[in-house]
């Protein structure tokens, strides 16, 4: 290529990159992570938004959408074609937020990532305030928060600010640090931090903030800033049960996790409260003289186990959760493996006895045993992972 046709494509590019309202050189300072499903209407309001606060910063943003059926990435892609500082990441057979936060900054060269919402909900004009903060005071964290002095909810529904209010009162018993606001998903990060913690990473749930303040093995350096929380204008809320249950299973992943599988976790405590369940049903049946013991202890079995069931269907497999004609299937299956999992327990138990074992020591044995069992089975065979 001659020396003049290379110094005018350069020339083309640097005007291709003030047109856009971008620096024209010097390496990236900043990438914003913004995760995506069903947003396409918000993908050019939010760019011009970006475009207008970060005109004195080198930035590029990173969509990173689930295959939104709405043609989100294609919006992007649109717009990718004529501003090079807009990129996006299409997943095929994932999903989740935290899990698409990581991808799309792991895939960011720039040594500060920022990630926050498509919906407009976060104010994108706090950006460079946040950017200037992590930089002059060197912290690993800077947390958009809507509980500091100058913050706000906003029109936050009452239901929406209690279910907030609690998981940031839980979020405390696995982060390791003193923040306002664990619940936003608005902050900027550090990469080479990140970088540092993301083998920990539970990577699942819509808090992707817990994760890493969770994750690191030592207090961050964290600073905060305040922002008023918008009202959705296009689009629908994410916020759905499943958000609350994602967030439960992030958080029994940071209390127990380095000790045991976090899915054997949480069907061992849906155990418990089978249990529960079945000395509810069976005291009244059996106490009130209604039916013989055997007869209400068969009850009571199926009760407990149908809860066991559904709560392990809800929370402990969600992600392989069970819709339709399969959930009868998975039951019946549930119930077989369960009940040859009570026939190892009772077998096992008293072979110990027979051995000199103390009964207390047997009995736990037991249950550990068939504990064991029936999560092993109802894995492979009640919920077994779906092909693509």
């Amino acid at each position: 290529m001659h020396v003049d046709e290379r110094q005018s494509n350069e020339a083309a590019e640097t005007g291709l990159n003030v047109a856009n309202g971008g620096i024209a050189a010097g390496p990236i300072e900043l990438t914003i992570v913004i995760p995506t499903f069903k947003e396409r209407a918000n993908v050019p309001i939010l760019l011009e938004k970006l475009k207008a606060v970060l005109s004195q910063v080198r930035w590029e943003v990173i969509y990173v959408d689930d295959h939104s059926p709405d043609g989100t990435a294609d919006a992007v892609r649109e717009i990718a074609r004529i501003d090079r500082r807009v990129r996006v990441i299409e997943r095929i057979g994932r999903r989740g937020l935290c899990s698409a936060c990581v991808e799309g900054m792991m895939a960011s060269a720039a040594p500060y990532i920022a990630v926050m919402d498509a919906d407009l909900q976060h104010d994108e004009t706090v950006l460079p305030e946040m950017l200037r903060k992590i930089e002059t005071e060197r912290l690993d964290v800077v947390v958009a928060s809507r509980r500091v002095a100058g913050g706000s909810m906003g029109e936050f529904a009452k239901e929406r600010v209690k279910l907030s209010d609690m998981g940031t009162k839980v979020s405390r018993l696995v982060c390791r640090c003193e923040v306002s606001d664990p619940m936003s998903g608005f902050f900027i990060v550090d990469a080479k931090f990140l970088r540092a913690l993301v083998p920990n990473l539970t990577g699942s749930g819509f808090k992707i903030l817990v994760d890493i303040l969770a994750s690191s093995r030592t207090a961050p350096r964290l600073g905060e800033v305040p922002y008023r929380f918008r009202t959705r204008q296009l689009g629908e809320s994410k916020l759905d049960v499943n958000v609350q249950l994602e967030y439960i299973f992030l958080i029994v992943d940071k209390l127990v996790g380095k000790w045991m599988p976090t899915r054997f976790a949480l069907f061992v405590l849906v155990g418990a409260f089978g249990v529960l369940v079945h000395l509810a049903v069976l005291a009244p049946l059996y106490l009130n003289r209604r039916l013989q013991f055997p007869q209400a202890q068969l009850i009571a079995t199926a009760a407990a186990m149908t809860f066991n069931f559904l709560l392990n269907n809800a929370i402990t497999f969600r992600d392989r959760r069970l819709k339709g004609w399969r959930i009868l299937k998975g039951l019946l299956i549930f119930y077989a493996a369960c009940s040859m999992g009570a026939l190892i327990n009772v077998s096992f138990a008293n072979l110990l006895v027979r051995q000199g074992i103390a009964w207390y020591v047997a009995g736990i044995s037991g249950t550990i045993i068939s504990s064991v069992w029936n999560y092993g089975v109802n894995a492979v065979l009640t919920w077994r992972r779906s092909r693509l």
